[in-house]
This record gives structure tokens, sequence and C-alpha cells, in this order.
């Protein structure tokens, strides 16, 4: 997604201690108590900050124990306004051509690849905080349902087919997108398929 100021995207996300302060024999235990997080495990984690703090700015606030699946949705749908993907809509003459040869006035929104991505690091960082995978709003059926009828508008409008990727066996990476396609978006997933939420200024809802 775009670069801005989102919630917890500020900061040292690897939780580095504090200096070296003259070699003191606290230093390697510090060390080696802070390791650097995983690229994956980064994002992760500034996604999770960025909704925390959508849910305190929504109106009325909300809180983890009250989110449901429309609650994700709305937040999906509140990220569009930083999405860099072209989504042609009916009656535009370029619906369904996957290269436009000018440009037009259809919006700007997240990739649907993007947005799979994105649930899937909530989904695990709502279950590391929480322990409870049968109350997780981010694997909500109606999440679903909607992550498909983004996927396959975006598919019309943009003329281009996403080819529905093989689930990996057990044991391979985590975080794997919501709809099982694993990965950062899959095949035509858009200019910012892959991105975080980080990159969302969440002032209101």
């Amino acid at each position: 997604m775009d670069s801005t100021s989102a919630a917890g995207g500020s900061g040292n996300p690897s939780g580095e201690g504090p200096s070296d302060q003259g070699g003191s024999s606290s230093s390697p235990a510090t060390t080696a108590a802070a390791p650097l997080l995983s690229r994956y495990e980064s994002q992760k984690r500034r996604d999770w900050n960025t909704f925390l703090q959508y849910l305190k700015n929504h109106k009325p606030p909300l809180t983890l124990s009250r989110c449901s699946g429309a609650h994700v949705i709305e937040f999906l749908k509140y990220l569009d306004q930083f999405g860099k993907t072209k989504v042609h809509i009916n009656g535009c003459p370029y619906f369904g051509h996957p290269n436009p040869p000018a440009p037009c006035p259809c919006p700007l929104k997240q990739a649907w690849g993007s947005l799979d991505a994105l649930i899937g690091r909530l989904r695990a960082a709502s279950e590391e905080n929480d322990g409870r995978p049968e109350s997780n709003p981010f694997g909500a059926r109606a999440v679903r349902i909607y992550l498909r009828e983004v996927r396959e508008g975006q598919a019309k409008a943009r003329g281009i087919p996403y080819e529905k990727k093989k689930r990996k066996r057990p044991g391979g990476k985590g975080g794997g997108g919501a709809s099982g396609s694993g990965g950062a978006g899959g095949s035509g997933g858009g200019e910012d398929a892959g991105g975080g939420a980080s990159g969302a200024s969440v002032t209101a809802a």
C-alpha cells in the first residue's frame, strides 16, 4: 500500500533494546533477547497495529471482542482510498481492457491480491493475540465472500483473470492469503499487491 503515517508504522519493529552502555556485560543478553523480525512478521505487526488504531478511531470506538466480519469488511473498504490499482467501472470504454491506451477517471482501489494477503496476516495476528480461531473475525464467512466478490469483480473490470494457486502442503510458510491462494496476491494482483495496511493514515471510520 502507500507510504504515510500508519499506526505502528513508525518506530523500530524489531523491539531492539537500548544502545550498548560502554560494553557492559548485559549487552549480549539484550541482543539475544531482541532478534530481528522477518519481513513477514514486521509487516504483520504493522498491519495489526493499524487495525487496532482503526478500531480506536471508529465511531463509536470498537473493541476487539466486539469486532465482527462486517467490521473487517468495513476496514477493507476504508483502505480502498489508499489503493493504486485502477478498477474500471461499467460504462468505461476500457472496462475489461488489460492495457488501456489512455487514462480514464475510474477509481483507484486496493488490488484483490493485496487485500487477500492482508487478511491472511491479520488472521494470524488475531489468533496470536486472542488464541480463539473460532471467534476470529478475519476468518468469517462474510469476509471470504467479500474477497471472492472483489476478485471476480476486478478480474472482469481489468480484463485480468486471477489464476488460483495450488495450496501448499502443511509445513510451508504460514500467513497465506485468506482465500487459500497464499503469497502476495497471485496473478494480476495489481500495483499494490502484497502491500500492508500500515500505509493507511487511520484517522476515522
